[in-house]
């Protein structure tokens, strides 16, 4: 099954070391019941990195790219709950991504999952997209894998200044193209992926990280 919706919200991030656990706790039991209590947030997950790289990652898949200026969405980024005002100073590092689903394949959600951001070279766009459009579909009939998908970000939605991003301090960054691949088996989904990206039209050195699931809402 691949993904429904046709937008997604993306993010890579630290968490200081001595409040790891408080937010986990929160970021479980109040931050991602809150979005999915949003109209049009469809699913949520939080993974852990395995290896190197940022300590997170977490992904809402939204209805489409525009729930993520909606009204509602909006309300929760500028009234940030007393406990999230507490947490959110505790995050470092944030890239912070809102993209539109350019395509999605796969048969469900693996436990582990491959993040590769990129850039298209220019006047290479059109066609890395077509190959990718291509490949997704080969890709995920492969063993020990569940799902592969491509997304671009939108730079001006995603550094929109908020008040709960203002809780965190300096700047967020903002991803370009990312494939997400996942699957089950872990060295099946770290498989190296960047050369053949290059191969297609992609600048040089993707940046790639692996992450295993914690938690999917």
């Amino acid at each position: 099954m691949s993904w429904t919706g046709r937008g997604a919200f993306i993010a890579w991030h630290d968490v200081e070391g001595e409040l790891e656990a408080e937010y986990l706790h929160w970021h479980s039991h109040e931050h991602m019941q809150e979005r999915l209590s949003i109209p049009g947030f469809l699913q949520g997950r939080r993974y852990s990195v395995v290896g190197t790289g940022p300590q997170f990652l977490v992904i809402y898949e939204v209805k489409d790219l525009a729930i993520l200026s909606s009204p509602a969405y909006r309300e929760c980024l500028d009234n940030p709950s007393e406990w999230t005002r507490r947490t959110m100073p505790s995050v470092r590092n944030m890239n912070r991504s809102l993209c539109e689903v350019i395509m999605s394949a796969g048969s469900g959600t693996g436990c582990y999952m491959q993040t590769v951001q990129f850039s298209p070279r220019k006047g290479r766009g059109d066609d890395l997209v077509e190959d990718l459009r291509q490949a997704l579909p080969a890709w995920v009939c492969r063993p020990f894998l569940t799902g592969a998908h491509l997304l671009i970000a939108d730079p001006a939605l995603s550094s929109t200044p908020t008040r709960e991003q203002r809780l965190r301090g300096g700047q967020d960054h903002v991803a370009d193209w990312v494939l997400l691949v996942e699957g089950f088996q872990q060295e099946a989904v770290a498989a190296n992926r960047s050369e053949w990206l290059m191969q297609a039209g992609a600048e040089p050195d993707p940046v790639t990280n692996l992450y295993a699931l914690q938690h999917l809402l």
